[in-house]
Formats: C-alpha cells, structure tokens, sequence
C-alpha cells in the first residue's frame, strides 16, 4: 500500500532563528558494525570499528561547532564590541543569557516539536470544531482534580461533560481534554463508518453524495489497492493482535527460557519462506535475500525493482477518501452541534480549595460581567456563510512609520462606546487623508474595567466585544490594509472628470500587554485553577509593587507557550502586522521599574533583574521574525535596556522600533512649569535625539495617550484651554498656544528616528482630555469621544489639521524619516534657535517668545538656492504670514558659519519654523503630465489639501 507523503513542516534550531525543513517521513539509517579496509598510498591497514566511530564522533563535533561559531555568526556580546562597550559584569551576564537560553530551547524541544508548535497552542487549546462531528476543548490547569465544560447546551451541568484525573483526559503536565459529541438527530442512523468527516467550512454546500461506503470500497479495491493489499485496511489490528498472542498470550513462552535463543535473521528468513511456499501468487512485494559471499558482507534484503517503480508511481488513495467526506449541509441534516454558535460556556473546575468556575484561558469572545452576572465566554463557530472573508493582503512595511495611535470605545463623536463597525466607515479615511501609514490600537484585548482602557487584561485571545464581534474587527483590519476610497475628482475641459481613488494601505499595530495581567479571578487567570502559581509567580513577587496586577511566570514553559501563541494568534487570526509591547519595564525587574537609574550597566545585570523575561521577550522577536518576516516590534521601556534593537544573535533582544518615552515628558514638563524664555534649546536637542547609537530604531510622539486618558492634559488642553473647555479669549494666548504645538509636533517629527506616533484627535489639537466613564464622574460618557466636528469650522482647529496633514506630507514627498540622523549644527541657547541638515532638508526654529530676527546666519554645507517648502508662520495654518512667499526663496552666502562652508541668511519670526530644502536646476519648472482621453493636464507639483 502506498504511504502519503506529508508536507514538511517549519521547525527553528534550538540555537539559531533561522527556519529549517524536516521532512516527517525521512527513513532512519541504521550503521551494521563491521571492519573497514582503509587504502592508504603505502599499506592497507585494518582499523577497529570503535575507533571508527570515535573518530566520526570527534569529526562531527568539530564540524558542529565550527558551524555554530561561524557559520551562524552568533556572538553573545556582539552588541557591546560593535558599540565599543567593556564591561566585564555585563558581558559576562550576556553569555550565561546565552547559554540558558539554550538550555530552554532545549528544554523546550523535549515537550515540543520545534518552537513553530511551541507557539502555536491556539491550534489545540479552546474549543476547535473536529471534522468527526464533535467539539474537542482543552485547556491548561494543573492544580485541578476535575475538569468539566458547564454552559447552557448542557444546562449548565458539571458532570455531563467532563474528565476526571488518572483517566483519558488529563495528562503528566496538567492539560485536560473533553470531547463533546455532536447530537444525532431524531430518526437519523450513526456513521457507518467511525473516522466519517465533514467538511462544513469549504464544502459547506456539500450534501449526501448518494454513493454508499461499501461501493467507494469497492472501487478502491478494483482500481488502486492489489490483492491482498485491502487485507490489513479492514483489519489493521490483526497482525500485531496475532503477534501479541504468540509472545504474550497464554500458550506462548512464560519465561526467558521457554522464549529460547532467537534464530539469526537468515534461519528466520528461510522458515518463512517455507511457510509460505504454497501461498497463491499475489502483485505483493517480492523479497529476497542477497549474499555475495563475502566475509565481512551482510545479508541485504531487497524488493523486486519493477515493483519498487510500481510503488513509487502510485499517489495516495486521497480521491476515494474525499467521496467518503461530506460536507456541512449533510451534517446539518443528521446533526445538532454539541455547542452552537454563541453558547455561554465557563470551565468548572474541583480543586483541593472546592469546586469553582472559570471563564476558559483560551477563549475567543468573552461577555464580561456586568448588571452583577458573572461573566462567560460565548462560543464562536459561525456558520460558514457568515464568516468573514479576507479580500486584501497585508502591505510590506514602509521604512518610516507614521502611526495613528487609536482607542476604538472613544473614537465616535456621541457620549457612548463606539464599534469597531463605526470605527471601519468613519475613522479610517480619516487617517488615510491625515497622512498616516499606521494605525496602533490600545484597549482591543479583552478586560473587565472600561475605564482601565484596556491594560489590566482578563483575556488574551479574545477581542473586546464592547466592541462588535471577531468578525467586525477582521472587516476592519481587511479594510484598513486595502480598501479602496474616492479621494477627490475634479471637472476638467470638455466635462473630463479626474476621479483619484487613494488605497488605504494602513498596517495595523496591537498595544500588547504581556508585562502583567489583571488580579480579577472570576474572569482573568488569577488562581485559574485554584493555585496561586498557575500562570503567575506566588509571593510578592506574583504582585505588581504598585498597580496591584499579576506578574507572568516567564521561567514556566507552560506560560511561554500561552503568551508565544497568543502572539502568532493576533497575526495568524486577524492578520495583524505589529505590536508595541507595553510597559517592558515593569516585567525586567523584579522592582517593577521602580527605581533610580543612573546609567551604570551594573543595573541591568544585577539580581533585580528577571532573566527570565528577558529570555520570553528573544524568543518571541525570533519567533515572530522566523515566522512573519515583515512584522513589526516596538519596545516601550523607560529604562532602556541595552540592546532592545539588537540582533538576539548579537546579544540583543531583537525589536525594530523603541519608543522615546522622554520626548512627551520634557514638553510636558516645559509647559506646565518653566516660562517660555527660560527653555532650553541644549536640552530640548538631547532629549530628542535620544542615545545616538539607536537613533535610527527610534519611535518618537510629542505626547501620548496617557497624558489625556489617565487623569492628565494633552499639550492642546494646556495651551488652548486655560485649563477649561472653553477657548480662550485672548487673540494672543492662541497665537501662543497654535505656534508652540506646531512648533513641538514639527521638530519632534523631523530631528530624530524612523517613527513618529499622534493619538487620535491630537493631530487638531483636540482641546478636551479624555475621561473614561467611572464612579467618580457618575459614568458619564461626555469626555469618552473625540470632537469631530471642530474639523468642519474654519478657526484654530482646521488650521491645526492643516498643517499636521502637510507636515505628514513632508514625510511622504521628501522620505524625512527614512534618511540618515540629522546634523545639528546650531543650537544657540540665548537666541532660542535650533538648526538642522537631513539629507538636503533644512530645518530653523526660532522658539524665542518675543525676539524676531530679520537676518539670521545660518550654516548650510552645499551652495545654491533653498526654497522654503513648509512654514509654520503661514496664515494657513492660524500663524501670521509675516515672512512672504518671495522671500521663500534664498541663495547661499560663501562665508563659513557652524563649521559649514556656506551660509544663508533667513527671516525668522517669533515663534515660527521654516523648512527648505535645496533647489535642484529644473526643481521650479518640474512638471507631470496626465493624459485623460483627449486632453492633457499640466500639473503644477503642490501639496493637495
């Protein structure tokens, strides 16, 4: 009979991040011990098999490691000599990381098959729908005696289907298993066959062939299996059965004695053929054995070659067994699923602490509790015609990120919880026309507490259903990657009509927060399953110090393969394209990130450091990098740890982006309590920049979302409202407040990193904080939504948007972000006035609030013209327009300034930036041609509103 041949499945080395295949069906080779003659130019010598061996074993040692060494290019430390960092406690701390990594893909490789499974429990854990009409749930909870699936299909009974401890269900490392039969229907007969599938997700459509089991059978016999060959199909127990019975059964051999010494395979080859000489002649595999004669040859057992070609030829049986699969309409009709589509389902759970229920770890959609009702999980499996089908394909990444930063409950403009529906028709074109390139959600994943935005999650692999369905949130990452919208159209000569449709194009982020769980126990995975040390540490330890969360276990295997899967599951179930992990440093150190720092990195090896998470964030970046090439990770940390973009085979811990974390404070800070002629230029550069050797991986925001959302001000709020929802009266005070943020956002957008990160509404300057319904405001919805409509009145918020959409622009047409680190080389602290090169970019800021310099001399390195491309003075955008567009236009002086070789001379009003950038010979008269029928149109190249 034919063997199927199984695809090869992804597997990464335990000591590197690169994919490997290992065919499932590759033969063994087995080495028969005997003497070798060795030829050598002078003599034939005879060499001892051991000896042999030995040497093969010493060769391949040495080939190993040479591979190891160099071949992969791994080094430990290799970060701190490209950096030209000694430290002898910190590389050393490096390369025992090194090792014990190691030794926990090792010890991962004994429980699984390689770290693709490892992080792919979603597969088997939770409910899945099996194709031989029933339900298979698992789930992960070693503290418990009993193990059962209660919901309203069973009426909520503990011991209808369950499984208990020491029988089939439950094994050696505390995973439970329950198989939930579907429900024959009345006057329907079973399966006469008991491995009978159905597809009922592409074949839904599929009903009763009418063709009986025993003619498809038959058909196989007639026209694929040879005589004989069916025999074991039927009866695939009867040859070991037999076997069994002759060494163990009750006539067979008792002791060692009676079992006597075990002819050599020659005799035992011989009596078989004797026995069945008389066998009628079959197209069964003819063997035989070959002896040459030889002393040292072996008795080679071989098959006739025109069978073996017969053999090979031969595909599997697959069309014969599809005829026996049917589909999910005649499933349907014979039976009842054993949990419908949308059953309420806990886990119950009996434990030395007495029985209690759960809401599963695993669990896809989750109503939380509320109007006192404990809260369940809701079983999602719907019907084939309802689930949503992907249209797009996900976007490579850019080499600058522009990214929209979103809460999908606030996003609409009425005082309730906004849909991920709501969110997919209103706010995505919105972002699209805004000039951004991403969008980073915060608050998807399921949690208990509205008002906690999202970060005291209960439940990981669930979307938030405040929210809409999984369904919903998959239409809206679909769209985002490439829905199709109308851009603008214009009329033309002879009634020509330009209709631009603008794809979407956005890649889709998820905030993921894998650095501390919620402490709720009724529906997150505190005391799952009744211990304190399930998924979390015991002790102090399993606290956050003060947020008052669980810590992961990152050292437990079991608690890498729930957060490594629950990561490929974001990407594998709903396509997404990143995360932004928050908070890493209050998983790092055992103190939680609550600590002084000086910058000694004695800090990041010392005993407050948890090694074992560190070791959870390399293997997720190699995972998911190995496995997703084009995803993309952000590292949120305060502290930030050395070699947070690092290569892992250099010693890093391999994200592609860290967040400037110091940018939004300093502005905060510069704002709420030093005068404005008292600003620092020094200090604003340096703090942008960040540390120069990871600049170029540096994501960098002006403000976030915590500002607004936990109890704070957005910069808007401080320099627009006086401290209240109304505007100000003062002409002055907004022509403040209008110039700093457009000031604030341009130089934190253009002086440093790949990234740039607004949330949502900041982009005009949304003038009310954000306040999430709760006891204190007696639940109020008023300050949980986003003021659209400031954008449809001319005034300071208009103009606001206006220049934040052409300053997102500047990245688009002049790819700011994606060129080298600037040259800042004029940073005067008295005349308040900042400088920088990017590429052929010029940049001035003048931040001084009541000096304005006519002539200003400014170092450029190439002569020329510049041309101003972007003024943040202009009346456009709410400034004055004191600087005219004549003077945009302005040639180089040769005078050395800054360390330049030429200088130009600009205008620069209080409180205004400018951006220039150098006029090539054909820039002004640089046009495009656009041929629509008959008629051409010369577009002149501008900035499109």
């Amino acid at each position: 009979m034919a063997s199927l041949s199984l695809q090869p499945k992804f597997s990464l080395h335990p000591n590197n991040s690169i994919l490997h295949f290992h065919p499932q069906n590759k033969p063994q080779i087995i080495f028969f011990t005997r003497k070798v003659k060795i030829k050598t130019k002078t003599k034939c010598s005879s060499i001892d098999p051991q000896q042999q061996q030995q040497k093969q074993r010493e060769s391949f040692t040495r080939k190993k490691k040479s591979v190891t060494e160099t071949e992969k290019g791994v080094d430990p430390v290799g970060f701190l000599t490209k950096l030209g960092i000694t430290h002898k406690a910190f590389a050393q701390f490096l390369r025992e990381r090194y090792k014990s990594l190691k030794d926990l893909k090792a010890e991962i490789f004994t429980r699984h098959l390689n770290l693709q499974e490892m992080a792919s429990g979603f597969e088997i854990l939770g409910t899945h729908r099996h194709k031989e009409h029933r339900v298979d749930y698992m789930d992960w909870a070693p503290g418990a005696r009993y193990c059962a699936l209660v919901g309203d299909f069973n009426g909520w009974s503990p011991t209808t289907n369950a499984a208990r401890e020491g029988l089939y269900g439950h094994d050696d490392y505390g995973y439970w298993f329950i198989i939930l039969e579907d429900k024959l229907r009345e006057g329907e007969e079973p399966d006469e066959l008991y491995f009978q599938q159905y597809n009922y997700v592409d074949d839904y459509d599929k009903g009763d062939s009418g063709v009986t089991i025993d003619e498809v059978f038959q058909r196989a016999n007639d026209e694929y299996w040879e005589p004989g060959e069916d025999r074991f199909i039927k009866n695939r127990f009867e040859l070991p059965a037999k076997l069994y019975e002759r060494l163990f059964g009750p006539n067979g051999p008792q002791t060692i004695e009676e079992l006597g010494e075990i002819p050599d395979a020659e005799t035992r080859y011989k009596a078989h053929k004797e026995l069945h000489k008389d066998d009628p002649p079959s197209n069964l595999p003819p063997f035989d054995v070959i002896d040459n004669g030889k002393e040292y040859d072996i008795f080679n057992v071989v098959a006739d070659p025109a069978w073996q070609e017969k053999f090979r030829n031969k595909k599997p049986p697959l069309a014969y067994w599809a005829e026996i699969c049917k589909g999910r309409k005649a499933w349907l009709k014979k039976y009842s699923p054993a949990i419908p589509h949308g059953s309420k389902y806990r886990v119950y759970f009996n434990t030395p602490d007495g029985p209690l229920e759960r809401v599963p770890a695993w669990a896809t959609f989750i109503q939380p509790d509320a109007e006192g009702k404990q809260a369940y999980a809701i079983h999602w499996e719907p019907p084939p015609e309802h689930t949503y089908k992907w249209k797009h394909t996900a976007i490579k990444p850019p080499k600058s990120l522009r990214i929209y930063e979103c809460h999908v409950g606030i996003s609409g403009s009425e005082p309730k919880i906004s849909s991920f529906n709501d969110f997919t028709e209103k706010v995505l074109p919105h972002v699209k026309r805004a000039g951004y390139n991403a969008i980073q959600f915060i608050g998807i994943v399921e949690h208990k507490d509205y008002f906690t935005v999202g970060y005291r999650v209960t439940n990981f692999f669930a979307v938030s259903s405040r929210y809409g369905t999984p369904e919903d949130f998959k239409r809206l990452v679909d769209e985002a990657h490439g829905h199709y919208f109308l851009q603008f159209s214009r009329f033309y000569i002879n009634l020509k009509v330009l209709v631009v449709f603008a794809r979407l194009g956005l890649l889709v982020f998820l905030d993921i927060v894998h650095s501390y769980s919620a402490a709720d126990e009724m529906v997150g995975l505190s005391r799952f399953d009744g211990s304190n040390d399930c998924y979390f540490h015991t002790g102090k330890r399993g606290h956050h110090k003060y947020w008052g969360t669980r810590m992961f276990k990152y050292g437990d295997l079991d608690v890498l393969h729930f957060l490594l899967s629950n990561l490929n599951w974001w990407i594998s179930e709903y396509k997404i394209d990143g995360f932004h992990f928050h908070s890493l440093a209050s998983m790092l150190y055992t103190h939680n990130g609550f600590a002084s720092f000086t910058g000694d990195l004695e800090e990041y090896c010392n005993q407050y450091v948890d090694n074992d998470a560190v070791k959870y964030l390399i293997l997720a970046n190699e995972i998911l990098h190995a496995l997703h090439p084009n995803i993309i990770t952000i590292a949120e940390d305060a502290t930030f740890y050395p070699g947070l973009c690092e290569p892992t085979s250099q010693g890093g811990l391999g994200f592609d982006y860290h967040v400037n974390l110091s940018a939004s404070e300093m502005w905060l800070s510069l704002l709420k309590n030093t005068p404005d002629h008292e600003w620092s230029m020094s200090k604003i550069t340096s703090t942008l920049l960040g540390n120069k050797n990871y600049a170029d991986k540096m994501l960098v925001y002006a403000e976030n979302h915590n500002q607004s959302i936990s109890g704070g001000q957005s910069l808007a709020e401080i320099l627009l409202s006086q401290g209240n929802d109304k505007a100000p009266q003062s002409n002055e005070l907004l022509l403040r407040g209008s110039s700093l943020l457009k000031m604030t956002k341009l130089i934190t957008f253009t002086i440093g990193g790949r990234g740039y990160l607004n949330f949502m509404g900041n982009e005009f300057g949304h003038p009310k904080r954000v306040e999430f319904p709760m006891p204190s405001n007696n639940f109020s919805f008023s300050l949980a939504n986003r003021c659209w409509d400031l954008l449809e009145k001319e005034g300071v918020y208009q103009d606001l948007f206006r220049f934040d959409k052409d300053m997102m622009k500047l990245d688009k047409n002049e790819k700011v972000l994606s060129r080298g680190l600037p040259n800042i080389h004029h940073v005067n602290d008295t005349n308040m006035v900042i400088s920088y090169l990017r590429g052929p970019l010029l940049f001035v800021f003048n931040f001084h609030p009541t000096d304005s310099y006519e002539r200003y001399c400014i170092g450029v390195d190439e002569a020329g013209e510049y041309q101003v491309i972007l003024n943040t003075d202009e009346r456009r955008y709410g400034g004055r327009g004191i600087v005219k567009e004549e003077q945009y236009l302005q040639r180089t002086i040769s005078k050395r300034v800054d360390g330049l070789r030429n200088c130009i001379e600009v205008s620069l009003p209080s409180r205004t930036a400018q951006v220039g950038v150098q006029v090539m010979p054909d820039f002004e008269n640089m046009k495009t041609v656009f041929t629509l029928g008959r008629s051409s149109i010369l577009i002149q190249r501008t900035y499109y509103e």
